[in-house]
Parts: C-alpha cells; structure tokens; sequence
C-alpha cells in the first residue's frame, strides 16, 4: 500500500500519467469520426421493436379476453430483484421516474430499474472513493472532521448525481426537438394539406427531419406506431407531448384531438402553431444574444484589458525609461 500511495503522489508519474491522458484524448479525437455510428438507423430500429412490442401487447390483451390470462412480459434481472425487494420503486416514485427517463429517450422497464439502482448504489461509491482519497492517498490536507465532511458530501453527491445525469440528458434533448420542431411542423402542414392522412404525415415528416433531428424523427416514428395500435387514438399524441415535454408539441397535440374530436380543420391551426413555435425560437436567441454583453464583461477585464493596456502604454513607459 505504502508503494501504491508512493508511486501515485510522485510528481514524474503523476506527469506521464497525464501526458498518457493527453495522448490518448488526441488519438481519440482523429479516429472519433470513424467511430461514429448511425444514430437515425439505431433510433428507426428501437421504433421498429417498439412498434413490434406493440403489436405483441395488443395479442396479448386478445388472448387475455379469450383465455382470461396475460402472459408476464415484465423484464427480469439482478437489478430488478434489488429494486423490488428494497421497494424502491415506491420511495422514489417509480412513474415520476419513468416519464423523466422517457424525456430523456430512455424507455421500458430497464432503464427505470438501473435509474433507481443507481440512486441507492451511488451514493456509497463515491463515499468510498472519496475516503479512500481523503484517508489513504492524503489528497487533501484536512484534520478528521474535515475528512469525515468530505466523505458525508461526496455520499450526498452521489445521491443527486443521477437526477443531475437525467436532468441534463432532458434539457439537451428538448433543445434538439426544440430548434427542430418549427420545421417540422412546416412539413406537417404541406403533408395534411395535400391530403395525406395524420399517419402517413407522421411517418413522411419523420423520415425528412432524421437527417438533421434523429430525436424528433423517433417521436414521430414512436407516434406513428401508437397511431396504429393502441385502442384511442389520442392517447398517441398524449404519450408524444409527455415524451417530449414542450408546450409547443402539447398545443398541437391538443389541436390533434380536437380535430379528431370535433372535425375542425387543423391546417390553420397547424399554421398558427408554427409561426408561434418559430417567432419563440426566435426570442431564445434574442435572449442569449442580450445576455452576451454581461457574461464577457469579467472576461474582458481579466484578459482584454491588461493586455491593451500594456500595448498602449508600454511604449510610453520604454521611453520614459530610456530618458531617465
């Protein structure tokens, strides 16, 4: 132990290690791009399972009426027997957790049982690496309350650290829809305005929008699938507006069923919803623009400043000396 902690706080080492780092990240970055997958492929093929699993649901729910039985398709696994014999799925509110986790594009049962695993696992990760850092390797230079501090907040961080990673993940992601959906809902009217039906809409604006927006072209796909399977057609644009989380997308799907509802025509209100969702992607850009000025100001002062003032009065200062 005493060599580890020897070999890991010498200074040459601690110098090729991040060299190693530094290498390693540049080979990263020029073979990145060939690394790259097809994410619209991956993301159209979890639409096609998720229309298959519809489609194996709906079977299901028949053979349930005739035989008065539903076979089991709840996922199995380690995680799944933590979560439900700790009952997390009670204490942390199990369908809250779902649908964040759906904003975020995770879907199923999966990844809602490794979500509440990792809350509860979490927590006592980092608390032992920071011990380990703070008691053993003597990272930082602290008495032993200050250590036991340090150990009871990187538990607590640990704790937040999964809503942080899902709250990320939604906010990026919301984005991505965002500056796509005015788009988007462009190419929706031309579709329904030329006659086509809600699905077929769907499905062609889908296919547009995946080279620029994969995200937005698998909520339409997902929309889609819904549109053809499940039992009230509205409930289709209710999960659409849930999984995406925007105004912008909960407006048109209401305007979607109250044409399906009432038979009003939805190629204005599509309209109006478009210029609506373009004129306010307009103002977050206004917004960011306004903010600009106020953020550069301490930068300019910690750097611009200094360096114009010494080009300025540098000069004057080299002959004032020259004088003397």
């Amino acid at each position: 132990m005493e060599a580890i902690i020897n070999l890991v706080t010498d200074r040459n080492f601690q110098i090729a290690f991040l060299v190693g780092c530094a290498a390693a990240a540049s080979l990263f970055t020029l073979l990145e791009p060939f690394l790259v997958k097809d994410k619209l492929n991956e993301r159209m093929k979890s639409v096609a399972n998720y229309r298959d699993n519809l489609r194996q649901q709906q079977r299901e729910t028949l053979a349930k009426k005739q035989a008065g039985r539903l076979r089991n398709a709840t996922p199995q696994g380690a995680l799944k027997e933590v979560v439900e014999n700790l009952k997390l799925l009670e204490v942390f509110d199990a369908e809250a957790a779902s649908k964040k986790l759906m904003m975020a594009g995770y879907r199923g049962q999966g990844p809602v049982f490794t979500f509440m695993a990792a809350r509860i696992g979490l927590p006592f990760v980092v608390a032992l690496l920071v011990g380990v850092y703070v008691y053993v390797l003597g990272g930082f230079e602290l008495d032993n309350f200050g250590k036991l501090l340090a150990t009871l907040g990187g538990f607590f961080l640990g704790f937040y650290l999964p809503n942080l990673y899902i709250n990320n993940a939604v906010s990026k992601r919301q984005q991505k829809l965002e500056l796509a959906w005015p788009d988007a809902l462009d190419l929706l009217l031309i579709c329904v305005e030329s006659g086509m039906s809600i699905e077929a809409a769907f499905q062609k604006v889908g296919d547009e929008v995946g080279a620029n927006c994969a995200e937005l072209a698998e909520e339409l796909g997902l929309t889609t699938a819904e549109l053809s399977y499940l039992q009230e057609r509205k409930q289709a644009y209710i999960n659409l507006a849930e999984r995406t989380g925007l105004d912008s997308v909960k407006g048109v799907a209401t305007a979607l069923i109250q044409s399906e509802k009432y038979g009003t025509p939805l190629g204005q209100s599509l309209r109006v919803m478009a210029n609506e969702s373009r004129d306010l992607r307009m103002q977050e850009a206004e917004k960011k623009a306004a903010a600009l000025p106020p953020k550069l100001t301490v930068p300019m002062i910690g750097f611009f400043l200094p360096v114009l003032f010494a080009v300025i009065l540098g000069p004057a200062a080299m002959s004032v000396m020259d004088l003397q």
